[in-house]
This record gives structure tokens, sequence and C-alpha cells, in this order.
């Protein structure tokens, strides 16, 4: 009884500052700045955000690039992490700690030179300018979390499979990754969802409209005199809803895939 009550006010907490943000969004912005004691709702907010800001853009070029970037980074890091898990070579530890020490690794520090390097080859603002760099960081990441899941799968499949023939690839593919499907799908929703949230890079490598990404785009609705709150938190609630949706249709498989990497680290 007491574990049920206290989820329920875990779960009040999460989501206090959601509905706030919801019913400040659905407010006129002189009862936001405090001009007014009345209480109004309209969805003026959300009007300009797709007549004025054209908020469409930044939505399709999120969703492009964080999954063009999830789409490699996945089964890139699924190998890599299956060779760290499985095949034994010297160094192991110590490249593991290195990929954790990446993911460690401030973004701010690389901006720079990461500028240069795309400005030098022609990418910047470009989706290829966005995606390479997002994989700098999303591949640790992925990779971190899928050698504890495939560490947890018995080596008796693929000891099974090498009798019969199988090479390494054929053994990862089809004896693998199937089991290892609830760690996969977990580490490629938490990619797109970083992907998603990333603001330092997409604000950094790109220059026009044509390529801002959702949070480049609230970013910069900060006008030159005044804050306009409401637009802000109606972009913000119509950013969450993507993510929402796609933790929502796949959660079962999220919770076992978040529980299932912790059997063996």
């Amino acid at each position: 009884m007491k574990a049920r009550g206290c989820g329920v006010l875990l779960l009040l907490a999460m989501a206090a500052p959601l509905a706030l943000a919801l019913v400040a969004s659905l407010r006129p912005e002189s009862e936001l700045q405090g001009a007014s004691t009345a209480i109004t709702l309209t969805l003026e907010h959300y009007r300009a955000l797709f007549t004025e800001h054209h908020f469409v853009r930044p939505i399709l070029n999120s969703l492009f690039v964080a999954a063009c970037t999830t789409a490699l980074a996945v089964p890139l890091a699924t190998a890599c992490a299956y060779a760290l898990a499985r095949m034994p070579f010297r160094g192991r530890g110590a490249v593991l700690a290195l990929v954790l020490a990446v993911t460690m690794f401030p973004q701010v520090s690389i901006v720079s030179p990461l500028y240069l390097l795309l400005r030098a080859v022609g990418l910047v603002d470009t989706y290829p300018g966005l995606v390479l760099p997002y994989l700098t960081f999303a591949m640790p990441l992925a990779v971190w979390l899928l050698v504890g899941h495939l560490r947890a799968l018995p080596r008796e499949l693929e000891e099974a499979a090498f009798v019969d023939g199988a090479s390494r690839l054929r053994t990862l593919v089809e004896i693998v990754a199937p089991p290892a499907l609830p760690g996969i799908v977990t580490t490629a929703i938490l990619t797109f969802v970083y992907c998603w949230n990333e603001l330092l890079f997409a604000l950094a490598f790109t220059v026009g409209d044509d390529h801002r990404t959702v949070p480049v785009a609230i970013a910069l609705f900060r006008g030159q005199y005044q804050v306009p709150w409401g637009e802000i938190l109606a972009g913000a609630i119509v950013a969450s809803l993507p993510v929402v949706l796609l933790v929502l249709a796949v959660s079962r498989r999220v919770v076992s895939g978040l529980t299932g990497g912790g059997v063996k680290g």
C-alpha cells in the first residue's frame, strides 16, 4: 500500500510540470506576464506556432535527423557491443572505459573543432552535418547500453550456432539479435530521444531555417524586447508529443529492455 502511494506521488510529481506547461500554453500572453488576473483559455499560441513560426518544418527536420542517426547508430553499435561482450581480445576493458569516457565528455568542448571540420568539407547547415556529429555521442551511449544486454544472453545459443557452421555475422543477426530485441529497441528509443532533444550541435551547425530542428526553433522564439512564453510553452508541448507517443507505443519493450540489461553488467 505504501509502495502504491509512493508511486502515485512520484507520478504526480513528474506529471505536474507537464500539466502546468499545458495549461500555461492555453492562456493569453497578458495573463502569463501578470498583466491580468483573469483565467482565459485560448489556442492563439498554437495558431501562431504554425502560421507565424512555420513549426512544421523544424518538426520534420528533427524527425529526419533523429531517425537517420538512430538507423545508423543502432546497427553499428550492436555489432560493436557484440564484439566487446563476446569476443576476447586484449584491452577490451580499456575500450569499454574509453566508450564510457566519451559519453561523459562535455559537448561544448568539441563544438569548435567539429564546426571547422564540417565547414572544410562543406557540410555546415546540411542534414549530414547534423547526423554525423550526433553519431559521435549516440554511438558510445548505444554501445554501452547494448554491451550489458548482450552479456546477459546465454552463450549456449551462439555455441550451438557455431557447431552448425554459422559465421559470426550470421550468428549475430539470426541467433543473438532476436532475444536481444528488447534491449536493441530500448537503445533505439533512447538514441532517438537524445537526438530529438539535442540543442547545442543543432544551434552551432545550422544557419538558416531549412535545417533547424525543434529545440533550435523554440530557442529562437525569443524576441528583442519580450520573451513569448506562451508560444515557447506551446512549442514545448507539441515537441513532446512524438516522444510521448513513441514511448507509449513500445513501453513494454522499454521496461523489459531496461530491466534485462541489469542482469549482468
